[in-house]
């Protein structure tokens, strides 16, 4: 035991960055070195896992079950539905979770965990599959699974060779290289992602439409083709977008007046006060779908270098307005 009152001598910050690098190298070459272990059975438990009509559970103890749940999370938000059952919890109620639907991903470096071994006969009278990640072949975990998928590491990077290290890291990149692989079988893209993470930066980008986002109603500057100057003016002041669309009584778009507008008229000295509507606005204006999604409207704005547009609906109706600050506020840009 360490007695702390005692003061230890300043470790050296060479040894220290000098320990790092080590870290690194043997980390890296554990990873590396699955790549000539990784073939036909690494293929067949994809297939087992496609196969299924339950979930991957995946199970580990210690160490191996930190990773464990980070390889269920990572499967689950990728299109395969996973869970973790902690082995120790599961000897205690909680096997009932799994179905002979399921397939059970166990993950241990020695393959001689305990909690594991306890398990896997009724597991096997369960009838569920059983993939073992282990970085013994002839472990009790690997000669019982029905797959053995191979994570040795030929040391750890701690110096003592005893805290779970490189085998944690081997572990982890295996379970990642089996999601990608599934998700690229399942035909998974990035809206499905985002469904899966609605709260995130992707999510907001692929899950928000334009109608989530625009200005409706009264909120909508609009006046008609022959609005006098001043009533276009205090339509673009009061609903405060920067521009008025101009709408006839139908209330399809016939153009748009914007504050860039204005200022290109006032440099050209032109007599506004007689003006209308239809007279100034510039006609053919960008425009976009209530439903497209708020990221092509935002590319839109940018590729054409303009703050604002108008919504359109189904009917190609004005039922909405947008620009750069509304979409800054939704987080879609």
């Amino acid at each position: 035991m360490i007695d702390h009152a005692t003061r230890l001598p300043a470790p050296s910050a060479q040894r220290a960055i000098a320990l790092a690098h080590e870290t690194f190298d043997i980390e890296a070459a554990a990873v590396l070195g699955l790549k000539s272990r990784v073939g036909a059975t690494f293929a067949q438990a994809v297939e087992m896992v496609l196969a299924i009509q339950g979930r991957v559970v995946v199970m580990g103890m210690g160490k191996s079950g930190h990773i464990g749940r980070k390889v269920a999370a990572t499967l689950a938000s990728t299109g395969t539905p996973a869970m973790f059952v902690h082995p120790a919890e599961a000897s205690h109620g909680d096997l009932g979770m799994i179905t002979a639907a399921d397939l059970v991903l166990a993950i241990s470096n020695s393959g001689e965990s305990q909690e594991m071994a306890a398990i896997f006969p009724v597991l096997k009278r369960l009838g569920a599959p059983v993939v073992a990640m282990t970085g013994n072949p002839q472990s009790t975990m690997a000669l019982h699974a029905d797959l053995w998928l191979d994570s040795a590491v030929d040391k750890e990077a701690c110096p003592l060779n005893l805290a779970p290290t490189a085998s944690t890291t081997a572990q982890l990149a295996l379970g990642d290289a089996l999601a990608v692989a599934l998700l690229d079988a399942r035909g998974f893209r990035a809206e499905d992602f985002a469904r899966s993470h609605p709260g995130g930066a992707l999510g907001r980008k692929l899950l928000t439409h334009v109608s989530d986002v625009m200005r409706a109603g009264d909120a909508v500057p609009r006046v008609l083709p022959d609005a006098g100057f001043s009533v276009l003016m205090r339509e673009m002041s009061a609903k405060g977008l920067g521009a008025t669309a101009v709408v006839d009584g139908d209330n399809r778009v016939l153009g748009i007046f914007t504050d860039g507008d204005l200022r290109r008229l006032v440099e050209l000295g032109t007599d506004l006060r007689a003006k209308t509507a239809q007279e100034v606005m510039h006609r053919s204006p960008y425009s976009v779908d209530a439903q497209a999604l708020a990221v092509d409207a935002a590319e839109l704005m940018e590729r054409n270098r303009i703050t604002s547009v108008l919504v359109l609906d189904a009917d190609g109706r004005l039922c909405g307005a947008l620009n750069s600050n509304d979409l800054m506020r939704a987080k879609v840009i």
